[in-house]
Order: structure tokens, then C-alpha cells, then sequence
């Protein structure tokens, strides 16, 4: 019902930058979603990065990204975006954009409705 396409994945060296950027459908009501980007290394299993409520106003991160990604939203553009600075070589892995409808309470991706098809992120040292 919710169509959710990532972009912005690449290449890049450690210590650089990357900007993720996850687009709803045009018809979906984006407001209403909490939006969360997940992650998933080779190997291993997907794990929670961080997530935004409803009006932007709340972020949630896990720690190994806290202080280095910033996650935000442009509910008029029906956009959310990871802005991932400092990346490391262990920041390698497939950034997929999850959306929850109304408000999800912890960062588990049982509580995600919607999920796009994942972008590639690769640090290099």
C-alpha cells in the first residue's frame, strides 16, 4: 500500500559523508508514519539505525550510530533522510527505509508496516 524508495547509497572513504534520502508514494498520508532506517551487513542480521516520529519532532538512534547520523523528514516532500557523517568501514551494510503508521513505541522492525528495497552503502579504509 506504501511504496518506499531509497536512494543516495554509494561509495565512499572512511571519515567521509552520505546522504540517504527514502520517498513515499505520492497518495501515501506520510504524516502519519513514524519512518526508521534499518540496516543490514553481510552476514548479519538486519539492526535498528534510527527513527523519526510523526512530526519530526522526536529522534531515536542506536548507538553505534548516535553523535555520527542524523536522521529528519520533510513531511511536504514525503521524504526522510539519514545524514550519515564519520562513516567507518562497519558502517557497510544495505540501509533500508521502514515505515510504521501512527506511533511505533520502540525500535523493532516487527512494528514496521512498510519497507523499501534497501540502498548500498560501502565505507572503504
Amino acid at each position: 500500500q506504501v511504496q518506499l524508495i531509497e536512494s543516495g547509497g554509494g561509495l565512499v572513504q572512511a571519515g567521509g559523508s552520505l546522504r540517504l534520502s527514502c520517498a513515499a508514494s505520492r497518495r501515501t498520508s506520510f504524516s502519519a508514519y513514524t519512518m526508521a532506517w534499518f540496516r543490514q551487513a553481510p552476514g548479519k542480521e538486519r539492526e535498528f539505525g534510527a527513527a523519526i516520529s510523526r512530526s519530526g519532532g522526536n529522534t531515536n538512534y542506536a548507538d553505534s550510530v548516535k553523535g555520527r547520523f542524523t536522521i529528519s523528514r520533510d513531511n511536504a516532500k514525503n521524504t526522510v533522510y539519514l545524514q550519515m557523517d564519520s562513516l567507518k568501514p562497519e558502517d557497510t551494510a544495505v540501509y533500508y527505509c521502514a515505515a510504521a503508521f501512527g506511533n511505533a513505541a520502540a525500535p523493532r522492525s516487527s512494528l514496521y508496516d512498510y519497507w523499501g528495497q534497501g540502498t548500498q552503502v560501502t565505507v572503504s579504509s
